[in-house]
């Protein structure tokens, strides 16, 4: 297998611009390829890790344990309070979204725990966010339309439900 060839240092700017044009294109694996390479040079990007996170979790449609985890281990690695409560959300909704798509007989319960969670980080960061920044509050109200879209995401049963055989 061939190595890897390194960044410079200098061309960390229109690296991660070209991974957020990747995003935009909807090819989030080569936008996270672009993010490896700068975090390479730049292991504490936080762009880069943002960056990460978000292709990741682009891709949970096809991978949904795979890309939460890449998206936990770059979440993980944020400074910021807000931006890793934030964040956390975006995770979490993205996460719930998937599971509904999934389309399984629980899934409605799974994606209704996820979103609510991510409901719960957004109010984390609703506390923490700088002035002049309600994006916590736009992915919350968003959290709550879907919920009120979708009746099929309800909180499980408290006692076991059986499915019908046929």
């Amino acid at each position: 297998m061939p190595d890897l060839k390194p960044l410079s240092r200098e061309s960390i700017t229109r690296a991660l611009e070209k991974a957020e044009r990747y995003r935009l294109l909807n090819e989030p694996a080569e936008a996270e390829s672009i993010c490896l390479d700068v975090l390479g040079i730049d292991p504490d990007n936080q762009e880069a890790l943002v960056t990460m996170l978000l292709a990741s979790t682009d891709q949970l449609d096809e991978e949904l344990s795979e890309g939460v985890r890449k998206a936990d281990q770059a979440l993980a690695r944020l400074r910021d309070p807000y931006a890793r409560a934030y964040y956390a959300g975006i995770i979490l909704e993205r996460k719930a979204k998937a599971q509904l798509k999934r389309g399984r007989a629980e899934s409605g319960y799974a994606a209704y725990d996820s979103m609510r969670e991510a409901m719960s980080c957004y109010e984390k960061a609703e506390a923490l966010r700088p002035a002049g920044n309600d994006d916590a509050l736009l992915r919350w109200n968003t959290c709550v339309r879907i919920l009120e879209r979708h009746p099929q995401l309800r909180p499980a049963p408290s006692e076991p439900v059986e499915l019908p055989l046929e």
